[in-house]
This record gives C-alpha cells, sequence and structure tokens, in this order.
C-alpha cells in the first residue's frame, strides 16, 4: 500500500515541526493515525518534515517543488499537468511525466491534508497558491485515483474566478471529512456537493503530551505552579489584534488595552496568577538539523508583560520564557487552572485535557470559522470572546471561571467522544479503501 499526503500544509521545511505549535498537534496523530489503520504502507508526502522525523514516524519526504515552491513556475507547471492528464482522461495516453504524476501514478490512495487553507486563506501563504492546490487535487482525478480530504477546514471562497473550479474539484473527492460542522454548513451555503462529506474532529485531540515526570525536568516551570493562588494560562497572537495584518509589528501600547483591562479583572476579581505564553516557536537551520528560537508570537507576549508590569501588577504575572517542543508545551497547558488562548490549537491542548477554556476570537480579516466550528463541536460556543470588546472577554472569564468545576465535568465526558470522532476520519477512509480493493477483486 502506497499513501501520497499532499496539500497546503506543504510548508518550507521545519515549519511544521517547529514553527506554530498547532501543526505539529495535527501531524504527528495524522501520520500514527494513516499507520494504524495501513500498518505496513508506505507514507510519501509533500510536506517537509525532518529527517529524524521521518526516521521516527516511517515517512518518505518527497521534494518541496513537485507541489508548490514559491517561484513564477508553480501555476504554469501545475496547468501543464491538468493539461497531460485532461489528454489521459481523453485518449488513454500519457504523453508528459513530471515527478508529480509519478509519484501520483504509484499511489493507491492521495490525501489531501490542507486544514484551514482549502480557500481563499491559502493565498496568505504565497500567489496562486490555492489554484495550484486545486490542480494538484484535480490531476490524480483526471487520472482515475481516488483523492481524498481529511480533516479540514475548507473555505471561505470569496474568489468568484476560483469558485466554480473548487467546487468540481470538491465533488471529485471520494471522501471529505471536516474538523467541525460549520465548515460543512458554509460549504453548503456556496452550493458545494456534499454528498462524500462527513463532519468529525481535528487529529490533534488525539496528540499527546509529555509524562509528568519529563515535566518535572524543566525546572523553570516548577516554581510557576508552587504557590497557593490557581494559575491561568493567557495566550495571544497577532490575529487577536483588532488591526491586522496579523505579522504586524511594531505595535502601539494602547492597541494591547482590552487584553491588559482583562487581565486586570483576572488579577483583582478572580485572584489568580496570570501566565503569559507563546503557543508559537520559531526556528533556524543548522548543520545538525533545527535549532528552536522563539516565534512571532514572543514578542508580543513580552510586549503585554512589560506594559502590565508598568501598571503595577509584576508580582501577579509570570511569562514562559523558554522555548517547548509541543509535547512539552501541552504538558505545560495541562497544569493550568484555566486557559485563554486566541490560538485555537492553545485551547485544544487545554479542552482535551478538560481544562475550562475561553477561546479568543480573531479581530481582524481574514476571519477564521475554524475556531467558532470547534467551540460548537465541544459545545463551549458560550465561552468564544471578542478581543476588541472588553466586556465580553472579561464576562466570558468570569464565567468560565464561575463554572469551571461544571465545565471540567462536563469536558471528561465530552472529550472522549470527540476522541473518537478524531479517530473516525482513518476509520472511515480505511473503509472506503477496503470497499475499492473489494470492487476491483470482484
Amino acid at each position: 500500500m502506497r499513501l501520497l499526503l499532499m496539500g497546503q500544509c506543504t510548508l518550507h521545511i521545519g515549519r511544521l515541526e517547529y514553527g506554530n505549535i498547532g501543526n505539529y498537534y495535527i501531524v504527528e496523530p495524522l501520520i500514527r493515525e494513516l499507520h494504524r489503520v495501513f500498518p505496513g504502507s508506505e507514507i510519501r508526502t509533500t510536506f517537509q518534515m525532518s529527517d529524524s522525523f521521518c526516521l521516527r514516524e516511517n515517512v518518505v519526504r518527497l521534494p518541496l517543488e513537485i507541489y508548490y515552491s514559491w517561484n513564477d513556475r508553480d501555476l504554469s507547471n501545475a496547468l501543464m499537468e491538468v493539461g497531460i492528464s485532461r489528454i489521459f482522461k481523453e485518449t488513454g495516453k500519457l504523453l508528459y511525466r513530471t515527478p508529480f504524476i509519478e509519484e501520483v501514478l504509484s499511489a493507491d490512495l492521495i490525501i489531501d491534508f490542507s486544514g484551514d487553507m482549502w480557500g481563499d486563506n491559502a493565498d496568505l501563504a504565497g500567489e496562486n497558491r490555492f489554484i495550484v492546490g486545486l490542480c494538484k487535487d484535480y490531476v490524480p482525478m483526471l487520472l482515475g485515483k481516488d483523492v481524498v480530504m481529511l480533516a479540514g477546514s475548507p473555505g471561505p471562497f470569496g474568489n468568484e474566478d476560483f469558485k466554480s473550479f473548487a467546487k468540481k474539484v470538491y465533488s471529485g473527492f471520494r471522501l471529505v471529512t471536516t474538523r467541525e460542522r460549520l465548515s460543512k454548513a458554509l460549504l453548503e451555503k456556496e452550493g458545494f456537493d456534499l454528498r462524500n462529506t462527513f463532519d468529525l474532529a481535528c487529529p490533534s485531540f488525539l496528540f499527546d503530551a509529555t509524562s509528568e515526570s519529563e515535566l518535572r525536568r524543566l525546572d523553570e516551570i516548577r516554581h510557576i505552579f508552587e504557590n497557593t493562588k490557581p494559575v491561568i494560562g493567557f495566550f495571544l497572537c497577532g490575529w487577536n489584534f483588532k488591526q491586522g495584518p496579523f505579522d504586524r509589528w511594531p505595535r502601539g501600547d494602547d492597541e494591547y488595552e482590552p487584553f491588559v483591562k482583562t487581565i486586570e479583572f483576572i488579577i483583582k476579581t478572580i485572584g489568580a496568577k496570570v501566565c503569559l505564553a507563546s503557543h508559537s516557536n520559531g526556528f533556524q537551520r543548522t548543520h545538525n538539523g533545527f535549532q528552536l528560537t522563539h516565534g512571532r508570537d514572543y514578542p508580543i507576549v513580552k510586549q503585554l508583560q512589560r506594559i502590565l508590569e508598568n501598571k503595577g501588577f509584576a508580582e501577579h504575572i509570570c511569562v514562559l520564557d523558554g522555548i517547548y517542543l509541543p509535547h512539552q508545551m501541552k504538558a505545560i497547558i495541562g497544569k493550568f487552572s484555566m486557559v485563554v488562548s486566541g490560538r485555537l490549537h492553545g485551547a485544544v491542548a487545554s479542552l482535551s485535557q478538560c481544562i475550562p477554556t475561553v477561546i479568543i476570537d480573531y479581530g481582524h480579516e481574514p476571519k477564521a470559522h475554524k475556531l467558532r466550528g470547534f467551540a460548537d463541536l465541544l459545545n463551549v460556543d458560550d465561552f468564544v470572546a471578542d478581543p476588541s470588546n472588553t466586556t465580553d472577554l472579561v464576562s466570558k472569564i468570569g464565567l468560565c471561571w464561575e463554572k469551571r468545576e461544571e465545565i471540567k465535568i462536563f469536558l471528561e465526558n465530552k472529550i472522549p467522544s470527540v476522541k473518537e470522532l478524531a479517530r473516525k476520519n482513518f476509520e472511515i477512509l480505511r473503509e472506503l479503501l477496503n470497499n475499492n480493493l473489494n470492487e476491483a477483486s470482484v
């Protein structure tokens, strides 16, 4: 069995592993679940994972350029492959084989994994990115291969020029699983063919934290949780500000006002300590691998720290100044009494460990429906807060704290079923492939 794993998560080497921590929460369970349902299979991927990951998780890394490589030939190459494949579909003759077409022809199944980038958001990552991705999905369909899209949050589709092609490609997927119900509702509103679409859950709910014994080795963490006060984790990122873009820098102190007032409420009214943290890393390539660095959220956290200290709150706040691997970060999150997160998968890390959580919505365009979709999946819609509305932030944090014991019990009952939905992405996929093999043998 040979699987070709590709999609808009095809990024420069190291990015999925050592950048936004939430990316790794997804990719590791994705690979492991594929191996679980297809034991002995060969997984070949355009995802640019490190040599150590490929060895440990038994995957083959393909060249970046066969999918998208940020050059002016990406679109023309993809359109050429569509043309070649159309001729094959009409005549049965394959006039030319590109490296991508070779991979498609040798695969038993093609899996698109694009997260929330199967839509307009793809073009935030590069010019013509979405149309190229559509071509890469369409080529194997024309060549007679089964193509599926797993665990995505497709949309939005504001570009009318691409929408009709997106609908055509979408209708060619043998299976689509989404990470939440809201995606399907939006697709239906746009007129997509949903006959093969199932609402499930994100593989990130299956990601494991490092062990308690390993966590205890992080000396700098111990003192945070040794005091008698409860500790509330607070994650902030560039998407939570009213003014974009998400990577705008520097930012004025006044832009932090809703978050400063919110933390003041936590300190004075709830009586908790606030731990400011970044849920993203950065990295540098070295001669023998990768070196982790602070990510783009860290300067935001440090500016917020400075503002709060200048207001006299230094003794009531702390900052995670270390750089932590995803397994470590999830374990740290598991120690908080409550979490307020502007990063979706920071919220997944806490909710999956049954910790009461308030999700800070995006503050500027392009808005991501995945946040409200995940909240709907977990029935915690009441705890998605508008980052530009201090009253909304404060009231939802106050309510979450007031009901924290009730929420914890609810999550302890809910999370096991969400994890089963996450596993179902792969159970359905196995069933699809087994049915295809049975049909072929008949």
